[in-house]
C-alpha cells in the first residue's frame, strides 16, 4: 500500500476564503494541509505578489495588468469581495479584515509560514510570459535567499520549491539556485516526457488531473526515474481515490480539509 500523498493547498484553501488570500493560507494551515501553493507575479515597482491571472479584474476591485501596477496601486483594492456573498460576516459596515481582503505579497506570505511554527512545504509557481521575464526569478531567489530558504534540506521546518509552466524560469532558477527544487508543470503530457524523463535540474512532474487520467502509467515512469508526481487539480472525491491509488506523491487541491478527510478514510477502508 503506498503511504499517503502530501496534501497541498491550491491557492491556500481557495474553496472556503477568496485565493492567495493570507486568510486562505492560514485556513489551509489550519485544515492540516502539508503545504501551500501560490502564483507570483513581479508589480512594476518590483514586488513579487501572491495573483493568479495577468489582470486582477477578476479577484479584485480594481482593473488592469498586474505587471503595470505598483504595490501602491493594490494596496487598498478588495481581493475577496467576488468570493463571498454579501452577507459574509465581514460585511457588517466595519473595516475589512485586510489577511481575508488585502493583496497578499509573497514576502508577507513566506513570514507568516516560517511564523507558524510547524512543517510546511511552500510550492512557488512562476507566472509566465511576462514583460519581465527574468526579473521574476531574480527577485525569487533574492526573496528566499532573505528569509533563508534556498537550499532547503529534509530537515527544515519550510521547505520551499519552484514550478511553472515555462522551462526558460526553470533554466533560470537551476542557474541561479541549482539546490532549489523545481516542478515542470504540464496540461498535457507531452510526447517527449511521457516514458517519465523530466527536463534537466528538474526533480519532480506536474501534470494537470486530466493529464494523469489520460496516462496513469506516467506516475510509475516517473517514479521509475526517481522523480515525484505532483498532480493539480484535485477536488472531487474519486479523483483523490484514482491519484491516491496510483501513487502520486503531492496531491495540489482547492479542499485541503476534505482531501486529508478522504484520505483518511481510504485508509480505514484499505
Amino acid at each position: 500500500m503506498h503511504s499517503r500523498p502530501r496534501v497541498v493547498a491550491h491557492r491556500g484553501a481557495s474553496e472556503d476564503e477568496a485565493e492567495h488570500t493570507l486568510a486562505a493560507y492560514e485556513r489551509a494551515l489550519d485544515d492540516g494541509a502539508d503545504g501551500l501553493e501560490c502564483d507570483v507575479r513581479l508589480t512594476r515597482d518590483g514586488v513579487l505578489v501572491c495573483v493568479h491571472d495577468r489582470r486582477i479584474d477578476r479577484t479584485s476591485t480594481g482593473r488592469g495588468v498586474v505587471s503595470a501596477l505598483e504595490l501602491a496601486d493594490l494596496a487598498d483594492l478588495d481581493f475577496a469581495s467576488w468570493h463571498r456573498p454579501a452577507d459574509h460576516p465581514d460585511d457588517n459596515g466595519e473595516q475589512p479584515d485586510w489577511d481575508r481582503h488585502g493583496v497578499l505579497t509573497l514576502d508577507r506570505l513566506v513570514a507568516a509560514v516560517v511564523d507558524s511554527g510547524r512543517d510546511v512545504e511552500l510550492a512557488i509557481e512562476t507566472k509566465h510570459p511576462t514583460r519581465y521575464a527574468g526579473l521574476v526569478e531574480i527577485a525569487l531567489v533574492e526573496l528566499l535567499a532573505r528569509h533563508g530558504l534556498l537550499r532547503p534540506t529534509r530537515d527544515d521546518a519550510v521547505r520551499t520549491r519552484v514550478m511553472s509552466f515555462s522551462t526558460s524560469s526553470l533554466r533560470r532558477l537551476r542557474s541561479m539556485a541549482p539546490a532549489l527544487p523545481t516542478v515542470y508543470l504540464m496540461e498535457r503530457l507531452p510526447l517527449r516526457l511521457r516514458d517519465g524523463a523530466l527536463p534537466p535540474g528538474v526533480m519532480a512532474a506536474g501534470p494537470a488531473m486530466r493529464a494523469v487520467r489520460a496516462h496513469p502509467s506516467f506516475v510509475e515512469r516517473v517514479h521509475d526515474r526517481d522523480g515525484e508526481v505532483h498532480v493539480w487539480t484535485v477536488d472531487d472525491e474519486a479523483d483523490v481515490d484514482f491519484v491516491r491509488d496510483l501513487g502520486v506523491d503531492v496531491i495540489i487541491t482547492n479542499r485541503p480539509a476534505a482531501t486529508l478527510n478522504r484520505l483518511a478514510v481510504d485508509r480505514v477502508t484499505d
